[in-house]
């Protein structure tokens, strides 16, 4: 989620430049409906085409006769395609065989990608310097297409059947308009602050009069169910879709999360965020271009492995100073945009 989200800067810095080219996009399934985003100064769809690819249910089952052949079709539908060029943003193996299936006219990938045995697919590689990885997107496809790109703003179009199943599972909060947000899970455990705490911080806004709403990864999540406990009830779970947490993102007053994806959603809907950090470095992975205090501790520490344990420096957050940021945030950011509510 997060990488898509990083990489939608670029797409529609492209469509804003250039708005008669084609862009096509190949994504996992769950993370397409993000891809309806359009570009803010065009006010066009960044993406024209969508090309699902099942990568992770491949993954579990990767020589069956059903896997191949999902596989081939993707491939002969991208060469169908018949694309001039093909970039790959993620910089991962995965993309990078894929991007390779497509035969574009030419494939470019960043010279030192996230996995470094990607660069060998690729046809052109690109050195990349930028700092933010939304501004590293940005130079790896400015030089690949041959233009300044710089990164644009995204918008997504009002969802109506996602905001009305909000509102019917949040009644009573949802009309607020002012509650706080918090998305305690995370890609791997190093990164994930821990749930005793965001219940904490749930019972603690509560207490001074600001509604809490839990993202859950699935109706059984038993992050969000800690963090709910903890919170002496005093925080509502919500499990929904990726159009649902759209919306939920879009009314939030306030939201706190770790390096993860719905952190890097409300940055790119400019909602207010509390950013809680430890083995990632928020200079390359940090909120982009939104109202946000980022909370960090262990200096300049860089550590991508994915440990199942809280990060030490991650654990130096306290309670208090994640409440007084959102304390501090919500003084400037009094409410959310005006939004119509469905009818």
């Amino acid at each position: 989620m997060g990488d898509v989200l990083h990489a939608l800067p670029a797409a529609a810095a492209l469509r804003s430049t250039w708005p008669d080219c084609s862009i096509s996009w190949v994504i996992e399934p769950r993370w397409s409906p993000l891809l309806r985003a359009i570009c803010g100064s065009a006010a066009k769809p960044v993406v024209d085409e969508i090309f699902p690819a099942e990568t992770r249910r491949w993954k579990q089952r990767p020589l069956s006769t059903g896997t191949l052949t999902e596989i081939a079709g993707l491939r002969r539908r991208l060469r169908e395609g018949r694309f001039d060029l093909c970039v790959d943003m993620q910089g991962s193996i995965r993309s990078a065989v894929i991007g390779r299936m497509a035969a574009a006219g030419e494939f470019c990938g960043p010279a030192e990608p996230r996995e470094a045995p990607a660069r060998w697919l690729y046809q052109r590689r690109l050195p990349v310097t930028a700092m933010h990885v939304v501004e590293q997107g940005c130079e790896l496809l400015s030089k690949a297409v041959g233009m300044n790109l710089l990164p644009a703003e995204i918008d997504f179009p009002f969802d109506g059947e996602a905001q009305r199943s909000c509102e019917a599972e949040l009644s009573g909060i949802w009309e607020s308009g002012r509650y706080a947000l918090l998305c305690p899970t995370a890609g791997w455990g190093a990164k994930q602050w821990p749930a005793e705490r965001f219940g904490a911080v749930a019972r603690e806004l509560h207490r001074r009069g600001v509604p809490v709403v839990i993202n859950a990864a699935g109706s059984a999540d038993p992050v969000a169910e800690t963090v709910v406990e903890a919170s002496g009830g005093c925080a509502t779970k919500f499990a929904g879709d990726i159009p649902q947490l759209i919306e939920l993102t879009r009314r939030a007053a306030i939201v706190i999360a770790g390096d993860t994806g719905p952190l890097h959603l409300a940055a790119a809907m400019r909602r207010p965020v509390v950013a809680l950090f430890g083995p990632t470095d928020p200079a390359r992975n940090g909120p982009y271009k939104t109202v946000a205090r980022v909370l960090r501790h262990g200096g300049e520490r860089r550590d991508h492995r994915r440990l199942a344990e809280p990060e030490a420096g991650l654990l130096e957050i306290t309670v208090d100073e994640v409440v007084a940021a959102a304390e501090e945030l919500q003084g400037k950011v009094i409410k959310s945009p005006d939004i119509p509510l469905s009818g």
